[in-house]
């Protein structure tokens, strides 16, 4: 079932000859978090392979999703707190928290647990000496998956009614986060540096507080006004795309550029360069095409569509990684295009089997993806003679 070889000749040997290039320039990361970091992966114990890490801390980002969707599916239970409540700073006395206060406790401490398993999963492997392509390819192939739960559970902070944003808001919120990440594997591609965003750590730590705030002050805090009609909500909207477009944007375009004025990255035409763009972008068309022209889509099931287009996305991430970690070509439309396409087409068309059309796809790109990530994986085993949780002795 998962020896379905995913992998040509010629990726394997682009791997048999990659060599990890990075750079991390955050303060908080450089000054704080690796010391933090180094302290940590010291009470590991050196049997404890990094993929295995790796995987407890996407475990974490999805038990929040899970806990999340059982007190809040769909995303109003912030708003039932307050909903008789009509000024913003009205103390909220009689009106009783829909999700327990004490899960925002758990739910910060698995994200910065999930955080800070992300953080010592290298170092556990340099630490082992068992460093390679297989581990970077698990980590950020796992972190193109975690990019859309993180924000998914935010949103219950503040819920879709009052003071909030609508879903079609939100959706184009989660696709500028998702974009940015993609940003930082495309400029890879081309650099064959990974400049690590200094809104990673930030974000983390924004999020991880906003959790523990929740949990002491409720949901209700975040029911204000900042000035105007402005609430608490639209900052943080505005917050994410000012990340995006001043910071995160820009950086990768000058690096990008720097790369090919020194000739120091891949030296690809433009139309190659470019080339990785078609398919997330051809994805991001079709999904924004459809939510609009829908009755149903996104008000209906919010957290169906993030986990759609979080499944998806992830696995258009994960082949440009696959292509950039090979230094192969990166194919310019993702397969799972056509099927999105025919299910868009399909609730146009005929919208009494837009959801049965809907879910049908979520679950087989799920599927598709688990698969995908499940037999690269171990092809990549079978080709290095390593195991993926385990690490091999010296006697072995």
């Amino acid at each position: 079932m998962f020896n379905y070889k995913y992998l040509s000749n010629e990726h394997l040997e682009g791997f048999d000859n990659y060599k990890y290039m990075a750079k991390d320039t955050s303060p908080l990361s450089v000054y704080v978090m690796h010391p933090f970091w180094n302290k940590v992966v010291e009470f590991v114990p050196r049997w404890v392979a990094p993929n295995v890490l790796t995987f407890a801390g996407f475990l974490l980002t999805v038990f929040d999703f899970v806990l999340l969707s059982y007190y809040d599916y769909d995303y109003t239970a912030a708003s039932a707190a307050v909903r008789n409540v009509t000024i913003a700073d009205q103390p909220l006395n009689g009106h009783p928290e829909v999700i327990p206060q004490r899960l925002w406790y758990l739910l910060a401490a698995f994200l910065f647990l999930a955080y800070t398993l992300d953080g010592i999963d290298g170092k556990q492997a340099r630490r082992t000496q068992t460093s390679g392509p297989l581990g970077e390819l698990f980590d950020h192939g796992l972190d193109s998956y975690s990019v859309f739960f993180i924000p998914a559970c935010l949103y219950s902070i503040f819920g879709r009614w009052d003071f909030s944003i609508s879903p079609i808001r939100i959706y184009y919120v989660m696709w500028n986060l998702l974009l940015n990440f993609y940003l930082s594997h495309w400029e890879k591609y081309n650099t064959g540096v990974l400049f690590l965003p200094w809104g990673y750590d930030f974000s983390m730590w924004a999020s991880t507080f906003l959790f523990l705030w929740t949990g002491v002050h409720g949901t209700g805090y975040f029911k204000r006004y900042i000035f105007g009609s402005y609430t608490l909500a639209n900052g943080f909207e505005w917050l994410i795309y000012a990340t995006g477009v001043f910071t995160n944007l820009p950086v990768a375009l000058y690096n990008t550029y720097l790369s090919y004025k020194l000739r120091t990255g891949k030296m690809r035409s433009f139309s190659e360069a470019v080339r990785p763009l078609w398919s997330i972008l051809t994805v991001f068309l079709v999904t924004t095409f459809w939510v609009h022209k829908s009755t149903l889509l996104p008000d209906y099931d919010l957290r169906a569509v993030f986990l759609l287009i979080g499944t998806i996305f992830s696995n258009v991430a994960c082949r440009l990684i696959v292509s950039q970690m090979s230094n192969q070509r990166c194919e310019a439309v993702n397969w799972l295009t056509w099927p999105l396409s025919m299910a868009a087409l399909l609730s146009l068309v005929a919208p009494s089997y837009e959801l049965p059309a809907f879910y049908a796809l979520t679950v087989f790109s799920v599927a598709a993806h688990v698969h995908y990530g499940a037999c690269v994986v171990r092809q990549m085993c079978n080709h290095f003679r390593i195991n993926c949780f385990h690490i091999k002795q010296r006697s072995d």
